[in-house]
């Protein structure tokens, strides 16, 4: 007869720490000879192809406070709306994916491009957008989001994602504001984790 073997209980869950940036993101930190430079830091070569734009925003916890030690991931497609990782030959000049962490005031920014238009199920055109993911001290799971443009409002309400989030409030933390700076557009959306007004995140 076999032992009877006794139940198992979960591991339990480990936050990133408190040390994101350093192992991220150590030139950040004023750590050198890790890399020559932080991985994820530039996107853009000199040709790259596109329309250049910067994409900041704050990430702030449940009491609006910002957080500090959080590093941001950005991936997205090239201006013909392909993936660089996929395999229908994209810009060779664009990364697709970006690296950065927050400063002080809890503050990311990237520069990029703005991304094309990619297909979602059944064929149908997905709106322009970047997908985030973030990590920080205090989060078990990294956490991962999308940002849209606020200047793409009919692609915006017929995209098939954003249609899931019921709530136009809701949805509305996952549209980026447009400004712009010496030619340049900015998009900005900050992020709450927690909150009234928190960010919508995906269980992907």
């Amino acid at each position: 007869m076999l032992n009877r073997l006794p139940q198992l209980k979960e591991t339990p869950s480990q936050t990133a720490g408190p040390y994101v940036h350093i192992g991220l993101t150590p030139n950040f930190c004023d750590i050198g000879g890790v890399f020559a430079q932080d991985p994820g830091k530039t996107m853009l070569a000199k040709d790259t192809a596109g329309q250049r734009i910067t994409i900041t925003g704050r990430i702030m916890d449940g009491s609006g406070a910002p957080v500090s030690d959080a590093v941001v991931e950005l991936w997205q497609a090239d201006a013909d709306g392909k993936h660089p990782q996929a395999s229908e030959a994209p810009d060779s000049a664009f990364s697709g994916w970006g690296r950065q962490p927050t400063d002080g005031n809890g503050t990311f920014v990237f520069e990029t491009i703005k991304p094309g238009a990619v297909s979602g199920p059944g064929g149908a055109m997905q709106a322009p957008h970047v997908s985030l993911w973030i990590v920080a001290r205090g989060i078990n799971t990294g956490l991962a989001t999308r940002l849209y443009f606020a200047d793409e409002a009919d692609a915006n309400a017929s995209d098939h994602v954003l249609s899931k989030v019921l709530d136009p409030r809701r949805r509305a933390t996952l549209i980026a504001a447009r400004s712009e700076t010496q030619g340049t557009p900015t998009y900005t959306l900050d992020i709450h984790l927690q909150g009234e007004n928190e960010t919508v995140f995906f269980d992907i």
